[in-house]
């Protein structure tokens, strides 16, 4: 029988550390966003480095905050849940956030005018990604409260990590459609590569989402 180590060995828990390092993920959601929009506006956009530079320091801050709870956990034995599951979700919500750096990263290679015909999509696939990241802050909340005994409503939470699956089901098939008309347009190749391996960026994120929503289903099973 596992114990919680919450009160023992230290006064804060490495659970509630995972919603410091989700809050840098969460900050970064509208960053992401004002971004694209400021490139798809057509032209050089002067406000995307700054935005890609608050991205990239959003992503350093975050990985200090995964490495001091990994560097501070206690023994398995004080553990609330399973070590690996832990160490498992930092590596996956961390993923997150490294996702959203790369996806910047794509669009700041080099100047593409996006096409009318994909911009509304474009930004329809970023606001379906940002909801999957945001439905995942109050299952981390929920979770870590039933892991601590402080709720008990067991399926209430296990909705909730269902409803982000499914919301990365969306994702994944908006983005394989946006991909079909990407590639049967008219617009260079370059700007094809580029622009598919932003919308595999955006969708990496939510996928990351999903996959640390299952890791919370595990931490929570009977």
């Amino acid at each position: 029988m596992r114990l919680n180590f919450f009160g023992l060995l230290s006064t804060k828990s490495p659970m509630e550390g995972l919603y410091e390092h989700y809050e840098k993920i969460h900050e970064s959601l509208e960053i992401i966003n004002e971004a694209l929009e400021c490139y798809i506006g057509g032209g050089h956009c002067t406000e995307f480095q700054s935005l890609q530079n608050m991205v990239n320091d959003l992503e350093s801050q975050a990985d200090k905050i995964i490495r001091n709870i990994r560097n501070r956990l206690p023994r398995s034995l004080f553990m609330s849940v399973e070590k690996t599951q832990f160490l498992n979700y930092t590596s996956m919500q961390d993923d997150i956030l490294d996702a959203a750096q790369e996806a910047l990263n794509w669009l700041a290679m080099r100047d593409v005018k996006i096409p009318e015909e994909f911009q509304r999509d474009l930004l329809y696939l970023q606001d379906d990604v940002a909801t999957t990241l945001e439905m995942l802050g109050p299952a981390l909340k929920d979770t870590t409260a039933l892991v601590h005994m402080e709720n008990l409503n067991r399926e209430e939470v296990k909705e909730k990590l269902r409803k982000i699956r499914e919301k990365k089901d969306k994702v994944f098939r908006d983005k394989n459609a946006l991909a079909r008309m990407i590639f049967n347009s008219d617009i260079e190749f370059k700007d094809i590569y580029q622009l598919i391996h932003f919308t595999e960026k955006l969708y990496q994120m939510a996928y990351s989402s999903s996959k640390c929503a299952e890791i919370l289903r595990t931490m929570i099973a009977r």
